[in-house]
């Protein structure tokens, strides 16, 4: 059976200003995977995360030519509807945002926000994606209270649990563990885990055992180029590239 690409890149090319940040990617995510972005700092991991749903948009004195195809469009054609998009993907920032209102309403926004909603619905969505994400017993007594209580690896959890309220098809995670402690961290990867089976996830990480736990595919970028691709277990414990082999042994970082 062939297998489905969600996100096929072709011939990518992004500038910031005179800066050629990425150069002549070409790389496609697999469905219902995980799938690691890893490179040392400034290598072009998060602009690469940004192009997949347009949040590249929002940089400065950027300029982007090649494709991106998302179930086969390709998303910087200039007639595309980017909201329509950017609903197919869910993303986790490094740091968590909840939005500045209770618990319940932080997962009740994208619901009522695409359509009108029961309240008896809404509670059962609201207590399924609080589940969903591992959070629902810690939670379920205080959906009233405002989500900055929560502690920030449980902000993160919400921020996951928001994000799957409206149906994403793949699930965006730039650095989401950054700013957590090993016990939210693993929170967040057990998510992510027990999740692959229904979305696609792409998460860049600078934590190269966080890619051994995780990852079934492997992207690794260097200077903007895409050096290797391909099934974790290959990439990460027999690379073909010399430079994989420096950064996964640690002789680059």
């Amino acid at each position: 059976m062939e297998q489905k690409n969600p996100i096929s890149v072709r011939d990518l090319n992004v500038y910031y200003g005179d800066n050629h940040v990425l150069k002549n990617v070409n790389i496609d995510i697999p469905d219902k995977k995980i799938t690691a972005i890893i490179g040392p700092s400034g290598c072009g991991k998060t602009t690469l995360l940004k192009c997949f749903n347009r949040l590249i948009d929002v940089q400065d004195h950027v300029k982007v030519t090649g494709k991106v195809l998302v179930d086969g469009e390709n998303i910087f054609d200039p007639n595309i509807e980017i909201t329509r998009i950017r609903k197919k993907m869910g993303l986790l920032s490094q740091k968590p945002y909840p939005l500045p209102m209770s618990i319940y309403d932080n997962i009740a926004f994208g619901p009522r926000l695409h359509g009108s909603i029961r309240k008896k619905d809404l509670d059962v969505l609201v207590e399924h994606y609080l589940k969903t994400a591992n959070l629902w017993d810690e939670v379920k007594d205080r959906l009233k209270m405002p989500a900055a209580c929560l502690s920030i690896g449980q902000q993160q959890r919400l921020c996951l649990a928001r994000g799957l309220a409206v149906e994403p098809e793949i699930i965006l995670g730039d650095e989401p563990t950054s700013a957590l402690d090993p016990q939210s961290s693993q929170h967040i990867e057990k998510n992510f885990l027990e999740l692959k089976d229904k979305y696609t996830i792409v998460v860049v990480t600078h934590i190269l055992r966080q890619a051994r736990r995780i990852a079934d595919y492997i992207v690794f970028i260097h200077l903007g180029e895409i050096i290797e691709y391909g099934p974790a277990s290959e990439v990460l414990e027999n690379p073909k590239e010399k430079k994989t082999k420096e950064y996964v042994s640690g002789v680059i970082s």
